[in-house]
């Protein structure tokens, strides 16, 4: 990465739960339209950071700077407000709701009937049917339910989303599980047409060879502690999965 400070650092952060050290002084960084993938093995630590990072919990010690500027993040709409927006493995969708509803869920526009003030259901739709169909969805009606989307389709609904509200760093937990080849290929495809459009972008996965192939740089995690982190161009996918299957011993590797 050049001189230029990241969109996102994190610096010295730890958190215990009880008797638990969940994260023990990591580092951490992502920069100006890039994509990062952060993996590591169940229990590595890699969902605390992220919820670190989007205010679900507070850190025991470290800091936190976005676009160069210190920040405390105590709550999503926090992190939302600064631009980092997360697509969770389950979604947040509501399944029996419209895909119009889903997709401003939180953030409706309003239009006002003298004394009320109503959802724009007008503007929502429209708003839908444009994003999906810059992104390759065509649905019948926004006012659909989203159960009627397909995995992978979901899955673009909610980037869409965040894209469409201003995203500037984008978490993505698990974005291809359970999907099909042909879906997990369309998503990775998004995945680099929303760095395309400038947005940076966390890759949470256990498939390494999916962020592999869409990545820049890879953090891995091991019991809380940062292990290394690698350019695509010093290692393989192998090379990341051998690490994460052997492990390194405390301070072995940190770059």
């Amino acid at each position: 990465m050049s001189g230029r400070e990241p969109l996102v650092r994190m610096v010295n952060i730890s958190k215990s739960f009880g008797t638990v050290q969940a994260l023990k002084n990591v580092d951490f960084d992502v920069g100006y339209q890039e994509v990062m993938g952060l993996v590591g093995d169940n229990g590595a630590g890699k969902s605390t950071l992220i919820k670190i990072l989007t205010g679900v919990f507070p850190p025991d010690t470290g800091e936190i700077y976005f676009e160069g500027k210190k920040v405390e993040i105590h709550s999503p709409k926090e992190a939302r407000d600064l631009g980092i927006e997360t697509v969770y493995q389950d979604l947040a969708l509501i399944p029996l709701m419209s895909i119009s509803r889903n997709f401003f869920l939180g953030r409706e526009p309003v239009v006002r009937v003298w004394p009320f003030k109503l959802m724009d259901r007008r503007k929502m739709d429209a708003v839908v049917r444009k994003v999906l169909s810059e992104i390759g969805i065509q649905v019948r009606s926004p006012e659909e339910p989203v159960a009627i989307l397909s995995g992978g389709e979901r899955q673009s609904v909610a980037i869409g989303r965040a894209l469409h509200f201003g995203a500037k760093l984008l978490i993505l937990d698990e974005p291809t599980s359970a999907l099909s080849v042909r879906e997990t290929h369309k998503v990775l495809n998004f995945i680099l047409e929303a760095k395309e459009r400038g947005l940076s972008i966390i890759f949470i996965t256990h498939n390494i060879y999916h962020v592999y192939s869409v990545a820049d740089r890879f953090t891995i995690l091991e019991h809380g502690r940062k292990v290394a982190t690698f350019g695509k161009d010093e290692v393989s996918a192998e090379d990341i999965i051998e690490i994460i299957r052997s492990g390194f011993k405390e301070g072995e590797c940190q770059q």
